[in-house]
């Protein structure tokens, strides 16, 4: 691979002709999207090659290469390939072999968080290996346009498989076979890699973790779907909760907390100096004054773009500050033990007018009828 002379650049360029997406009720159709797709115009200078930016992060961080295997950061600085991409303040280029690649006289090397065991001792170079992370995760936290484009048909994506999850027969049918018949959906739509799949039913939807199983969805329990892909290189997840036939006692109520805690969430995320952990405690507080503080998840989102959980995250501690050009997947939730949970999961873009959804998908509790 060659050094380009003008490459993607970091800063996001505004464009006059787009216009933002607007949610004003929070609550619209699941139907999925067949309008052009309105990106959120994002006002910020630019541009920058992008190979010049990351050499400037590696000198402060007297980083000499960095050595990368297909992975989010791989595709970040344009890898396509299967080999290995080496970044030094001098060269750029893919290649089977690295070594030969890295200078001799480095003495900090960032490898690839996803380069296995192998490949690290592969290296077999005398330097401090560190984590690329350190120098690459701050200049993906801002998205460009033609990004927030991308993340957004994969948010279209997404929904589309939602849409046709209502018209499916749910009753009798296992979690597991009904994971089946949505992942096939997702990779009709052309997903590249269905990065998680969640169906649970039941007392199954107060498991974070859960993986669909054999467990038989029947009326009145309530169901908790969540989609995660990659198209085009860049990921989307929604959740949704429905309830089968009819919601089990109290279940509607809990939801509410949760729809509340995501209308805080996104009101936090709108103010001039927002930043993740306060967007935490925005929602945290909605879910504490309900009673239910104690089942809260540990977290309530995070930045989605070519790597399905980057930064920041919205949890107490990370003080990121909330900047034009982020897409964060919010993931408010409830898990009551051995009854039900519920979680809805949207993308969102932050603009310089606040938090704009890249979706459309309503959150009124659907009930399902077959």
């Amino acid at each position: 691979m060659t050094e380009p002379t003008q490459g993607p650049v970091l800063e996001p360029t505004p464009d006059p002709t787009l216009k933002p997406t607007t949610d004003p009720a929070l609550e619209l159709t699941m139907e999925p999207t067949t309008e052009p797709i309105a990106v959120p115009v994002l006002e910020r200078p630019g541009p920058e090659p992008v190979l010049e930016v990351v050499r400037a992060a590696m000198a402060e961080a007297e980083v000499d290469a960095l050595v990368l295997r297909p992975s989010p950061d791989f595709r970040f600085l344009g890898g396509r390939g299967e080999g290995f991409l080496v970044v030094t303040l001098d060269t750029a280029a893919e290649t089977a072999d690295p070594v030969p690649l890295v200078p001799r006289t480095a003495r900090r090397v960032g490898v690839d968080p996803e380069m296995r065991v192998r490949e690290l001792f592969g290296l077999a170079i005398e330097a401090e290996l560190v984590p690329a992370t350190a120098v690459l995760a701050p200049l993906r936290l801002r998205k460009r346009p033609p990004e927030i484009e991308a993340v957004q048909r994969a948010v279209v994506a997404v929904e589309s498989v939602l849409g046709q999850a209502r018209e499916l027969s749910w009753f009798g049918a296992t979690e597991r076979a009904m994971a089946a018949r949505l992942r096939l959906l997702l990779m009709e739509t052309g997903c590249e890699e269905v990065l998680s799949l969640r169906v649970a039913a039941g007392e199954h939807t107060a498991r974070p973790a859960h993986r669909p199983g054999g467990r038989v969805i029947n009326p009145g329990d309530a169901l908790l779907v969540s989609l995660c892909g990659r198209w085009d290189g860049y990921c989307a997840e929604v959740a949704r909760v429905f309830a089968v036939a009819e919601p089990p006692e109290d279940f509607e109520a809990m939801y509410s907390v949760v729809l509340a805690a995501r209308a805080a969430a996104l009101r936090s995320a709108a103010r001039p100096s927002a930043v993740a952990e306060s967007v935490a405690k925005a929602v945290g507080d909605v879910i504490d004054g309900s009673g239910y503080g104690r089942f809260a998840a540990a977290h309530f989102g995070r930045g989605v773009g070519l790597g399905h959980d980057e930064g920041p995250r919205v949890q107490p501690g990370d003080g990121t500050p909330l900047e034009p050009g982020m897409t964060l997947c919010l993931e408010p939730a409830i898990y009551v033990p051995d009854l039900f949970g519920a979680r809805v999961a949207d993308v969102v873009a932050i603009t310089a007018a606040g938090p704009t959804p890249l979706g459309s998908a309503h959150h009124t509790l659907q009930v399902l009828d077959r």
